[in-house]
């Protein structure tokens, strides 16, 4: 059994910027892929960014391209999403989801075997 549990989000003003964290515990990750997704009301989950554990290996949505990084502390268990240059469409819930098996897909939700409870992001214009 994985445990993830996020924090950091909050509200913040367009152009500001916020760092999410994701801590996982229950066993060891050598061959995950740790994502975060988002959900805004009414809109379907949608991928934001993904980090291979062993090896670092990152993916990016092309909405956060340039305005979000994702990184990952192995020694803590624990991936980060820096974001940066917020829009007030960066507003949703963000969740953080480990694929334990990873097999070369990174975007799909359905591929994600974990998911943390989220954290709401609210961006003001």
């Amino acid at each position: 059994q994985v445990q993830l549990v996020e924090s950091g989000g909050g509200l913040a003003q367009a152009g500001g910027s916020l760092r999410l964290s994701c801590a996982a515990s229950g066993r060891t990750f050598s061959r995950a892929v740790m994502g975060w997704f988002r959900q805004a009301p009414g809109q379907e989950r949608e991928f934001v960014a993904a980090i291979t554990w062993t090896g670092g290996t990152t993916y990016y949505a092309d909405s956060v391209k340039g305005r979000f990084t994702i990184s990952r502390d192995n020694a803590k268990s624990t991936v980060y999403l820096q974001m940066n240059s917020l829009k007030p469409e960066d507003t949703a819930v963000y969740y953080c989801a480990v694929d334990i098996r990873y097999g070369g897909t990174y975007s799909r939700d359905y591929e994600y075997d974990y998911w943390g409870q989220g954290t709401q992001v609210t961006v003001s214009s």
